[in-house]
């Protein structure tokens, strides 16, 4: 469900909205994010070929020796330290080729079965240099055959994992999952066509979000006006809004409002990329890609944290799964102690607003009375909590049984079920309820652009305090300044506070 549902509209009789100041940009590593992801990626193929030449020498056993002589393959690549060279050449040019034929671009292919194609060609290439040089160094004692099956094996196994790579990304596409959310700059006739081509594919893994004009752009008007979401000098409040991750300019502007928006990209974290042949002079060195069919090239990429956020999701479902096996004796007794106190239902399941607004089931231990929810309209004027949260310390809707689960947030637990799921962390921002959304200041978006945890930063530091800025500014410092020691460090303090008792 999109974020739009619960955020105020803000027309351009609203201008004046309060933005907080730009921070200093975030430290750029050595490597930069693009050869980042990309050298996962060809980790990842390293990896493949190494298994497909265990395959291939399986095959050899089996085809070549009829498993007679499994345990004793002389001659092949593996015979000694300079068969181990042939096979490092073999996976070092393969990588090289990928790379050349843009296997590794930060903007996948859009059609698969081109990239089925060129994977199957990078195989057999390198395939070609590695006879090359066994011919050049007179390598008469490698195996012919394990050569060929070590081709063959590495061309299904990278074309099956990349297929079902693919696959996978486009059913998450198609349930509205890992979307990259993009608005165009300009509203030219490129422009329209190139927001009617991702809004069309869903597999292009982008959710067009609309349009926006800047001061000097030559508009043509070709854009239906319903779908311009603002102007340029509005971008830092169209990007906490509306959460993008990419601006692609499809209109040619001045280069100094390029260089303004590049700039400004860099405190957003988001992703500028123009339509190829616009600002030769910034993109000289830039590769050239392809969003669909529009060869565009990258003016400024964010940094996404692959391997620290790759961390943070094992840890997540590692954790999840080990604590959900050792509870599960504990959840089986809160469950029966629950149903004894007043015959009511176990679970209490509410819409909480996850990640860019995404609406998802959060399940707890229920805790207070049946009619809790029709209580509260009456305990409104008790409300101890500024803002727009809502606290009591000696709420009478809360169970004896609720009591106790709440002191040592036992209530929480059926929550590592939305870990898994991923819908949400073990560590992040608490996850709100969609009144709450609806009451959030521009700033407040902030703490929506990362998972939702069972714990944080809030939570280990100032949860008792009744301040709505205090739980809004550590949020905000959390998605700032998250970095996986952090996780780390919060749930140290998440072990002492549910030791002591003081999670109510």
């Amino acid at each position: 469900m999109a974020t739009s549902e619960y955020v105020r509209k803000r027309t351009a009789t609203q201008p004046s909205v309060s933005m907080p100041q730009p921070r200093n940009g975030r430290r750029r590593s050595i490597a930069g994010p693009a050869m980042v992801a990309s050298i996962l990626r060809m980790l990842n193929d390293v990896l493949v070929i190494l298994l497909a030449f265990s395959a291939a020498l399986v095959l050899r056993a089996v085809l070549v020796n009829k498993m007679s002589r499994f345990y004793d393959v002389p001659l092949d690549i593996s015979s000694a330290p300079v068969g181990f060279l042939y096979l490092g050449w073999f996976i070092l040019t393969f990588v090289l080729i990928a790379r050349r034929y843009g296997l590794y671009s930060p903007v996948p292919l859009s059609n698969g079965a081109h990239e089925l194609r060129l994977t199957a060609q990078a195989s057999l290439n390198a395939g070609l240099l590695l006879c090359g040089a066994l011919y050049m160094t007179h390598g008469l004692t490698i195996s012919r055959v394990l050569v060929v099956l070590l081709v063959i094996t590495t061309t299904i196994a990278l074309c099956i994992r990349r297929a079902i790579w693919r696959l996978s990304r486009y059913r998450q596409y198609a349930h509205g999952l890992d979307l990259r959310n993009v608005v165009i700059l300009g509203n030219n006739h490129l422009s329209h066509a190139l927001g009617q081509h991702i809004a069309r594919d869903y597999r292009l893994g982008y959710n067009l979000r609309g349009f926006i004009t800047a001061p000097g752009c030559e508009g043509y008007g070709e854009v239906p006006q319903e779908q311009v979401i603002g102007t340029l000098d509005k971008i830092r409040q169209l990007t906490r809004l509306h959460f993008i991750d990419e601006v692609v300019i499809a209109e040619p502007c001045s280069t100094e409002e390029a260089i303004r928006l590049v700039e400004t990209a860099r405190e957003l974290d988001i992703d500028i990329r123009a339509i190829s042949g616009y600002y030769g002079e910034l993109t000289a060195n830039a590769p050239l890609e392809y969003l669909g069919v529009f060869p565009v090239v990258s003016l400024h990429s964010r940094d996404p944290r692959t391997i620290a956020l790759f961390l943070k999701r094992v840890v997540d479902i590692v954790l999840s799964f080990f604590a959900l096996l050792t509870l599960l004796p504990l959840m089986l007794l809160i469950a029966i102690a629950i149903r004894m106190e007043d015959g009511g239902s176990v679970f209490y399941v509410s819409e909480r607003i996850g990640k860019r607004g995404r609406v998802f089931p959060c399940f707890k231990f229920r805790t207070m009375v049946k009619n809790a929810e029709q209580l509260k309209k009456e305990l409104a004027a008790m409300n101890e909590r500024d803002g727009i949260l809502f606290k009591l310390s000696n709420d009478p809707r809360i169970t004896k049984v609720g009591r106790i689960l709440r002191k040592y947030s036992l209530d929480e637990l059926p929550q590592f079920f939305n870990v898994i799921r991923g819908e949400m962390s073990i560590v992040g921002p608490r996850p709100p309820i969609a009144s709450e959304v609806e009451k959030y200041e521009l700033e407040h978006f902030r703490r929506l652009e990362v998972l939702p945890g069972l714990t944080g930063l809030w939570q280990v530091q100032a949860r008792q305090d009744s301040s709505f800025a205090k739980y809004i500014a550590l949020d905000t410092a959390y998605v700032e300044n998250w970095s996986f020691w952090l996780d780390l460090k919060i749930l140290v303090r998440t072990a002492e506070v549910v030791v002591r008792g003081t999670g109510a």
